[in-house]
């Protein structure tokens, strides 16, 4: 201990130890002293003298305090010291800065040896695993030097020490711990670890982001006061933006986590906006970016419209619509704020509406829009302004037919309003202004109104402007051209690159696949002229960007050329370029464009980045549309007349192969869509098909088992009728025999009805017959009309015979009803009452007397035959007479009419009988019988029917 001391801080009469030998000398008490306060002074004094001699130090205790460590652990403060010592080592920070050149290679020396020593470090991967295992020990002296000497292991070497922790078990992990400390060192520092841990590892990135780093970090950026927060809140916004800059699975955590929605107070600007710090400034301007990184173009389309859909419905893109419009804004935010909303409402169409109906707070309102194009035109303001300025229109007019058609129509002469300014008549003066500048950027926001819009070109044509009193108007077209072909002569706006390169742009993008804008351009006959004299010229460096853009302008006019113009059809355009420039050296000028640095700079990223206003020459558009141009045109120009026929005919032969082909894909797709139909069709018939045959087997077993339980019955009811004997049976026949006679009086009263009808009938045609035999002179006619006659009078014969019939049959149903009563009548009583006998003798008396008037209605039909009889020799003496049967004809068929009725008074009757059949099921449902069908039923009235006619006759056939 006094050695170490003396060491340290007393001076010895000897001389003095260099510092080499010192810390040899420390690095030996460390690793042979047995006791842990030894090593533990030996340790600190290593660690004072690890800056002043931090090479000795590096080389020859670094392995020593690395068993420290290990062996140690249970002493927290050997364990600070060692680690203190280390990071003294290995970090590079230099509190001065350097004043001149030897001072900043000694820090490029100092650099490299930090480097040195982590390599070293890092060279056994235990190390930095053992290093992760310290961090879990809550000692301050212990964790907090822990997480300086990883931030700075992963400073000099981040992608090496990055590996061996992404490997480890839980590293990641553990290391996210740290944000949860209550004490604000270590956590500070902690986010500065994770800061150069997600530097360029998407996968530890997506780890730290599952880890709840997202709810974390903004729980720390509110509590320390959002914008308004310290440094603190700037350490965890740059955490926010390394994992989620080009991490579409981070985003898309980020935006379904709804971190979005918490983002909006970030931008809540009171009305004072004066007076803002450095810090504030700062951290609006990291919001800002962290809000473009979610929609950002490089992002996939998908997961931005979904991020731009969000901000829109939580208020976002209004609340940073209300800083852009605000007054006190400073210039930085401010520009960020409109490349931020150029983003957010970028190829959105309800954001871009949104926009498009922001005014700014002025007297009168007007359109945002409107406010911002008068800071892109005015050469005043800052030039990185200007240019959000146009790219916040650009973005407007992405992929918006709409707001391009809205911006186009302030150009025409029916919607100008004198009383305001617009956006076209910004444009226009920005397009002619002597500004440079003004005019690249009014010319580059024109072309973006008729990108991709062949209506808004063919709009823009009607576009005049008064050049001067007392001129005629000019065309916006033809103003463009002039510009550009008498700029030279009068050495103005026309002579800078700038400039041409600006109209060049917009008269190619106008003129690109519009036949009607070509033929427009090639109808001044000075445009021609004008490029092939700036594509034959030896112009300078400067100049070939505008020879290049000249032949792309040429080339245009040769491709999208319908050949209207006789004097400029496409071959004669061909012959003048082979004539004044040669189609070698027009393809070499046409690939200046693409061969110039700034071509390919421009066309990295929409957004317009440029160092200064010298360098602003090409639209990212654009260079889309060169690259989509540049080989077409070339191909057009190269070729010759009768290859150019034969493609016309491959591209008509293609044209008709492709409308064949069509046609037949239309007509699979109809069969398809039939096939599909007839499959649904089939299947629903199919199931309907097993629906019926399941409805079928459960009817079929149902009616099995009713069959099975009226056997039953049926053999119940035998045996009750067997066990009651007699009895039963006299009561049954006597009710039956009540029932039928009342069926016969019933009948009986319809027979004399009919008798009476019949007779009535006969009687009117024997007074016809007889009054026709009276008046009427000898027959005279055609046979043909005899027969006639004599068929009408056989159909009354056969109706006659046919009533006879019926008669008949209702006779003999009488006579078997009869018969029926008196079998029944006879059935023998065995009961013990003598009752039965009586009433079975008044049965035999009432049917004694329904037969005497049985007998009676015989005589009646007797008497009615007999009539028959005579009736029929009437009318066969009547068939001589042709003309009184002629006479008879009519009248006969309004008896054949007659008797039609009386056929339907017939059906009543039968109706009757079916309503007596109802009447008679309903009982045999009471009482508990099975009723077969109706058509069974149907069938067997008409047989009871025949029964009952034929006993009728036979009991005529007795009397008589």
């Amino acid at each position: 201990m006094n050695y170490i001391f003396g060491v340290i801080g007393g001076q010895s009469a000897g001389p003095q130890p260099t510092g080499a030998e010192t810390v040899q000398k420390l690095c030996d008490r460390v690793a042979s002293s047995t006791l842990l306060e030894d090593r533990r002074d030996a340790v600190r004094a290593l660690k004072s003298l690890s800056k002043k001699y931090r090479l000795e130090v590096g080389t020859k205790a670094m392995d020593h305090l690395l068993h420290i460590l290990r062996t140690d652990s249970s002493d927290t403060e050997i364990l600070g010291y060692a680690l203190d010592t280390l990071y003294n080592i290995v970090c590079n920070d230099e509190e001065e800065e350097p004043d001149d050149s030897e001072e900043e290679n000694h820090q490029k020396q100092e650099d490299d040896m930090g480097i040195q020593f982590t390599d070293k470090f890092i060279q056994e991967p235990d190390n930095v695993t053992l290093l992760l295992t310290l961090l879990e020990e809550f000692d301050f002296h212990v964790r907090w030097p822990g997480v300086k000497l990883l931030t700075a292991l992963l400073k000099n070497q981040c992608a090496q020490a990055q590996g061996i922790i992404l490997v480890s078990p839980m590293g990641v992990s553990r290391l996210m711990d740290l944000l949860a400390d209550s004490r604000e060192v270590i956590r500070n520092d902690g986010l500065l670890l994770l800061q150069q841990l997600t530097k360029g590892n998407a996968a530890i990135q997506k780890i730290v982001a599952f880890e709840n780093a997202f709810e974390r970090l903004l729980d720390i950026i509110t509590e320390e006061g959002s914008s308004d927060g310290g440094i603190v809140v700037e350490d965890c916004l740059l955490l926010l933006l390394n994992l989620l800059k080009n991490n579409s699975s981070n985003q898309n955590f980020f935006k379904e986590g709804s971190y979005i929605q918490r983002m909006k107070p970030w931008f809540e600007v009171g009305d004072d906006n004066s007076g803002w710090s450095a810090q504030k400034v700062t951290n609006l301007h990291l919001m800002l970016q962290l809000v473009r990184v979610m929609v950002s173009p490089v992002n996939s389309p998908g997961g931005t419209s979904s991020c731009q859909k969000a901000m829109f419905q939580c208020g976002l893109l209004q609340q940073l619509c209300t800083i852009l419009m605000a007054t006190g804004v400073p210039a930085d935010i401010l520009t960020e704020t409109i490349n931020t909303v150029s983003e957010v409402i970028r190829g959105s169409d309800v954001n871009q509406d949104y926009f498009a109906s922001v005014n700014a707070p002025s007297n009168p309102p007007r359109p945002a829009i409107v406010v911002l194009l008068m800071s892109m035109v005015n050469e005043r303001q800052p030039f990185v302004l200007r240019c959000a300025v146009l790219y916040c229109f650009q973005c407007f007019l992405y992929k918006n037919h709409k707001g391009q058609g809205e911006i186009v129509a302030t150009l025409l002469p029916s919607t100008i309003d004198a009383n305001s300014i617009s956006a076209g008549q910004l444009l226009c003066g920005g397009l002619f202004s002597a500004d440079s500048l003004s005019n690249w950027c009014a010319a580059v926001a024109l072309a973006h109104a008729l990108q991709d819009n062949l209506t808004q070109k063919e709009q823009l044509l009607r576009v005049q402007l008064a050049t001067s009193l007392g001129k005629p108007p000019v065309s916006l077209l033809q103003q463009c051209t002039n510009i550009l072909s008498q700029g030279d002569k009068l050495n103005r706006r026309g002579s800078r690159v700038q400039t041409k390169v600006g109209l060049l742009m917009l008269l190619c993008t106008w003129i690109c696949n519009c036949p009607i804008a070509v033929m427009h351009f090639l109808h001044n006959q000075d445009n021609v002229p004008f490029l092939t004299g700036q594509i034959s010229e030896n112009l300078g460096e400067d100049e070939r960007l505008v020879q290049g853009l000249c032949a792309l302008l040429l080339g245009i006019c040769i491709y999208y050329n319908d050949n209207s113009l006789e004097n400029y059809t496409k071959e004669k355009l061909k012959q003048l370029i082979e004539k004044r420039i040669g189609k070698e050296n027009f393809v070499e000028k046409l690939g200046f464009v693409t061969k110039h640095e700034l071509y390919s700079r421009a066309a990295q990223k929409p957004q317009p980045a440029f160092s200064t206003p010298e360098h602003m020459l090409f639209d990212h558009e654009f260079t889309k549309l060169v690259k989509e141009l540049e080989g077409v045109i070339t191909k057009a120009v190269l070729k010759s007349s009768e290859e150019e026929k034969k493609e016309e005919e491959v591209k008509k032969t293609l044209e008709q192969h492709d409308s064949i082909v069509t046609q037949y894909k239309e007509l699979i797709r109809e069969q398809d869509s039939q096939l599909k139909e007839l499959k649904e069709q089939m299947a629903s018939l199919t199931s309907q098909n097993e629906k019926l045959q399941n409805t079928t087997t459960q009817q079929l077993s149902q009616i099995q088992q009713h069959k099975d339980q009226y056997n039953i019955l049926k053999l119940k009811l035998g045996k009750d009728n067997q066990q009651t004997g007699s009895q039963a049976d006299g009561a049954h026949v006597n009710g039956l025999q009540l029932e039928e006679l009342s069926q016969l009086r019933e009948q009986l009263e319809d027979l004399h009805r009919q008798n009476q009808s019949l007779q009535t009938q006969l009687t009117e045609k024997d007074n016809v017959i007889s009054s026709l035999q009276m008046g009427v002179p000898s027959a005279e006619g055609s046979t043909s009309e005899n027969t006639e006659i004599l068929r009408e009078v056989e159909k009354l014969k056969a109706q006659l015979q046919s009533q006879t019939a019926e008669i008949t049959q209702l006779q003999t149903e009488r006579q078997e009803l009869l018969g029926r009563c008196e079998t029944r009548a006879t059935v023998p009583v065995t009961g013990e009452d003598s009752g039965y006998t009586e009433k079975i003798a008044e049965l035999e008396s009432r049917l004694s007397t329904q037969n005497t008037e049985t007998q009676k209605l015989k005589e009646e039909v007797k008497a009615l035959l007999e009539s028959k009889e005579s009736t029929e020799k009437e009318l066969a003496s009547a068939t001589s007479t042709v003309a009184i049967l002629q006479a008879e004809k009519s009248k006969l068929q309004k008896e054949v009419q007659d008797s039609k009725k009386e056929q339907d008074e017939l059906l009543m009757l039968l109706a009757d009988q079916d309503q007596k059949i109802l009447s008679l099921k309903q009982k045999l449902e009471d009482l508990g019988e099975t009723i077969e069908d109706e058509d069974d039923l149907d069938t067997k009235d008409q047989f009871d029917d025949d029964d009952d006619d034929d006993e009728e006759e036979e009991e005529d056939d007795d009397d008589e």
